[in-house]
């Protein structure tokens, strides 16, 4: 008989359509590797699919708010319930990008000089002149701190288009970081499994056809380019991966991650973020990850679910 795998997705925040394409993507496969396969649009209650399906484990592919900020993984640990991917702590942590580059300025791993501010105290925000010497940069990065899939996200080198970015940012969330710009390849690192079965799969240089790998890059066949292995140095290679492996030891993460890194012009390695469930879509970079290492969709999903199966025995 095979293990019966509760699929999450769709979820109640502004990634729920990419989610839902997650989701179906993973569920076919999960088929595909044999799996007893059931899909659930979730839409904050879960108990009574749970009860009827009685699932070995659930399979969460629910990106954002509600999903990938430890707020399900909660809920299914209350209900006994083994899943995929990172714990609670894990997941609420890095989805705060706040949170995340403060521990990674605490650890010492290199990422961009950053401002935080609170929508609350609006008239604390600097002049874009003065934010400009404070992080020693030409242009910004102004980010909402709970939001995925470069939601709410604006590049700004003037002082209209600063203001602009703030009340976009300000429109997803209650607090922002003002990040400063750094010039430099975008790659992203993902990693599988646990323990003696982690793997850094090949590293991504991210193309896009915007100014950078906004929502409509990320999510549009042909508007981002991947680039496999990124055309950086070995050096270069050789810090990401090592950065990698400390970030995932860490911040305890599990069965997989994908984590974002600027390189600069000169070499130096900043990372961005981490996501603890990256997209699984047609046009995702993990699976792409996967494919160049030799591992095809079906087995990608299946190896996360029996990582998540083994954990609960």
């Amino acid at each position: 008989m095979s293990e019966k795998v509760l699929v999450l997705y769709g979820g109640m925040s502004s990634e729920r359509t990419v989610s839902q394409r997650s989701g179906k993507a993973i569920a076919n496969g999960l088929k595909k590797a044999g799996f007893t396969v059931k899909e659930f649009d979730f839409k904050g209650r879960m108990e009574n699919v749970i009860d009827q399906f009685m699932p070995d484990v659930v399979f969460i592919a629910l990106h954002g708010k509600f999903g990938e900020d430890g707020t399900v993984q909660g809920a299914l640990e209350l209900l006994g319930v083994p899943y995929t991917g990172s714990g609670v702590l894990a997941s609420s942590v890095c989805m705060d990008k706040f949170f995340t580059k403060m521990i990674f300025k605490e650890m010492g791993i290199p990422t961009p000089n950053f401002l935080s501010f609170e929508k609350n105290n609006l008239s604390g925000i600097p002049d874009f002149s003065d934010i400009l010497k404070l992080l020693n940069a030409r242009k910004v990065v102004i980010k909402p701190v709970d939001q995925g899939s470069t939601i709410g996200i604006t590049i700004a080198s003037t002082e209209e288009k600063f203001k602009e970015g703030i009340n976009v940012a300000f429109s997803f969330s209650n607090r922002i970081i003002i990040e400063k710009f750094i010039e430099g390849k975008e790659i992203t690192v993902s990693v599988i499994g646990n323990g003696e079965s982690l793997n850094v799969l090949p590293i991504i240089e991210i193309v896009p056809e915007n100014e950078f790998y906004d929502f409509e890059s990320k999510y549009t066949p042909g508007m981002s380019h991947h680039i496999i292995p990124a055309r950086i140095s070995k050096e270069s290679y050789s810090e990401a991966e090592r950065i990698v492996f400390q970030i995932y030891n860490a911040f305890k993460l599990r069965d997989f991650a994908r984590i974002d890194f600027i390189v600069s012009d000169s070499g130096d390695v900043f990372a961005l973020e981490i996501n603890t469930i990256p997209g699984f879509t047609e046009t995702s970079l993990l699976p792409d990850a996967a494919k160049a290492a030799g591992i095809d969709f079906p087995n990608l999903v299946k190896f996360i679910v029996n990582e998540a199966i083994k954990r609960a025995k």
